[in-house]
């Protein structure tokens, strides 16, 4: 993770600030609240998105305080999501440690998750910038959106690639679409060059999403999920999608009448685990990571000259290789 931390590194006084920002917001005169509060915080993740943020009002000359606040506004909305998709999945971990649902239930993690988007949204209004308030917004409805499209291809069995891909284009490419819209529009950054990075941020949240839906084929502390929890809560990533297009192996239909079966036991999920191995579906999806990398690098050489275009592409390029 040297290029990752590198890169932290470079930011590490707009991350300070970010982090206190958001801390501060979070006070309340409730002890619950305050004590859940703070033992989630101390598990932030990488804080990519609000990186992201950052790097895209430095690519455009700088950062201010609406940059920040932008940055805390994308980064409570990203961790309600995945507080109420705790619920919606009924996690038990995440990032390796115990869900808030599961240490207390789902009442009081949908309040949490709550009191983090309209947290999200106090952040944006500080900025005045009604392009940043729209661009929250807006992304609150696409995460929901996307949520419900996927639990309805689950239960309609709609196993194809574009569906996949319009999926993760919502629930995950979107948000970090955000991002890098928040981060130029914090320093007013033209328009024509703002859709530019946004094009490059779908690319780049494409690829995390084939990423990290790779490692639920293969055993890992690190992910902090179990093996095959996607085909659990019945989610068909890319690289089982490939190996099931693939209508001239031998064992196609067996794999198409398991995969359409209503709930699938251990053994039903590590066979297609396997078969998606077997044919080249992790293959499939690592090219796939890179020809969006070639893409997204295509787009980045027509952005102005700044030190930030060597740091988003050394991102890409972290998103592909990491083992977390």
């Amino acid at each position: 993770m040297t290029i990752f931390n590198d890169i932290q590194r470079s930011i590490a006084p707009e991350l300070k600030q970010l982090n206190e920002s958001i801390s501060a917001s979070l006070v309340t005169s409730n002890e619950l609240m305050n004590g859940i509060v703070e033992n989630y915080l101390k598990t932030k993740g990488k804080q990519i998105r609000p990186i992201l943020v950052i790097l895209s009002a430095k690519l455009f000359g700088g950062n201010n305080a609406n940059t920040i606040s932008g940055a805390a506004a994308v980064e409570m909305l990203h961790n309600a999501s995945l507080i109420h998709d705790d619920v919606v999945d009924d996690s038990d971990i995440r990032r390796g440690i115990p869900t808030i649902n599961s240490v207390w239930d789902n009442r009081i993690s949908v309040l949490i998750g709550d009191y983090f988007v309209a947290s999200a949204l106090r952040h944006a209004v500080k900025t005045a910038d009604i392009r940043i308030v729209e661009t929250i917004s807006d992304i609150g409805q696409t995460l929901s959106l996307g949520e419900i499209n996927q639990i309805e291809k689950a239960r309609n069995h709609t196993f194809s690639e574009n569906a996949y891909l319009e999926i993760i284009s919502q629930k995950t490419a979107s948000l970090f679409e955000a991002c890098v819209k928040i981060g130029a529009y914090s320093v007013n950054a033209p328009e024509e060059e703002i859709r530019l990075l946004v094009e490059f941020a779908r690319l780049f949240g494409l690829c995390f999403q084939i990423r990290d839906d790779i490692f639920d084929y293969f055993d890992s502390d690190a992910i902090g999920k179990p093996t095959g929890n996607d085909l659990r809560e019945g989610k068909v990533t890319l690289p089982l999608l490939y190996a099931l297009s693939r209508k001239d192996h031998p064992r196609h239909d067996e794999m198409m009448e398991l995969i359409n079966r209503e709930n699938l036991d251990t053994d039903s999920i590590n066979t297609l685990i396997e078969f998606a191995k077997d044919c080249g579906g992790i293959d499939y999806a690592y090219n796939y990571m890179v020809s969006l990398r070639e893409k997204a690098a295509l787009i980045m050489d027509r952005l102005p000259h700044s030190p930030e275009k060597k740091r988003f592409m050394e991102m890409f390029d972290f998103i592909i290789a990491r083992k977390n």
